[in-house]
């Protein structure tokens, strides 16, 4: 088998309007540097017509291998896939909807030549996004390295180059939330930045609602520091304090004469404040053991449907 030096994984979710554009524009990069390649393009069950655009591109093009899922398994199931398929000595992760530009990836070569074995963009700008989004976008990777373990790089995505030696260390990491950029930061090795601006969407909309931007915020948050159970333990010492402060002054204002009419009102009040403290503590708690739930079932990561391309192989990693 051919010896291929750089794998491309590209994660797919609905992008049919940007597909052809994102396969042109990495074919001509990668041909520019003249290295041999391949361009994984991971299907995670699309409903649009990705599908039918991606069989076409790898019926014409033998460098191009598509992964199917039997069904959408989240973007970070697809990153996982890409990786345990690709055979390149490097492997560089993108998305396709073109934010990440491609023409980005000779600079990446460059300093993985230079020894290091991971090569991440971090952005110094983004166009073309609201401004909710960039702030909610810097107020999570502050947020992030605060309330985490480890130290993952402020403003990253998953736009990234990753040595053989990284991905197979990554292929033994095979826990549910997955959260990569900081599985990637966790594992070490040498890493180096590279500043970028990232571009606008070449066409569509985003894959990445709040909802979602959300959940990959607790899973990062939660797969990395048990801080919040921390918090939530640190809230309750604080309003058992203030409870006994406040019976206190009740005892003493009883014992000076005053009068200490009960009120249903804020004895309502100051019940349910403490009820929804309660459960807040017990909803972290829960989140935490849905995780060792999640683990202790043993269901892949992923399923796959159907490989399509040039000496696919099939790989039972899921």
């Amino acid at each position: 088998m051919e010896s291929i030096a750089v794998s491309i994984v590209i994660p797919v979710f609905d992008e049919e309007d940007v597909l052809s554009e994102t396969y042109r524009r990495l074919t001509t990069v990668m041909e520019k540097i003249g290295q041999s390649y391949e361009l994984i393009f991971v299907n995670d069950g699309s409903q649009d017509g990705s599908r039918v655009i991606l069989e076409e591109l790898a019926r014409k093009d033998q460098r191009v291998r598509v992964i199917h899922f039997s069904r959408n398994f989240g973007h970070q199931a697809a990153i996982t896939a890409g990786m345990d398929y690709a055979r390149g000595r490097a492997v560089i992760v993108i998305d396709a909807d073109l934010q990440d530009p491609p023409e980005v990836i000779p600079e990446m070569l460059t300093k993985w030549r230079e020894g290091y074995e991971v090569v991440y963009g971090k952005r110094i700008k983004r166009e073309g996004e609201t401004f909710f989004k960039r702030f909610t976008a810097l107020l999570f990777y502050r947020l992030l390295q605060k309330m985490t373990n480890v130290d993952i790089p402020l403003d990253t995505g998953d736009f990234r180059l990753l040595d053989r030696k990284v991905v197979e260390v990554m292929r033994l990491l095979r826990e549910k939330n997955r959260f990569v950029r900081g599985l990637v930061s966790w594992i070490g090795f040498r890493q180096v930045a590279l500043p970028y601006v990232r571009e606008k969407r070449f066409a569509g909309e985003t894959k990445y609602p709040l909802r979602k931007m959300l959940k990959l915020a607790w899973d990062g948050m939660t797969s990395f520091s048990d801080k919040p159970l921390k918090i939530a333990s640190y809230v309750g010492f604080l309003l058992s304090l203030v409870s006994f402060v406040y019976l206190l002054v009740i005892i003493i204002s009883k014992l000076l004469g005053k009068s200490t009419v009960p009120g249903w009102a804020s004895l309502a009040v100051i019940n349910l404040f403490f009820s929804g403290i309660i459960l807040v503590i017990l909803g972290v708690m829960g989140e935490y053991i849905g995780r060792i739930y999640d683990e202790a079932k043993g269901r892949p990561l992923y399923i796959v449907e159907k490989i399509t391309g040039e000496s696919s192989t099939k790989d039972e990693r899921s």
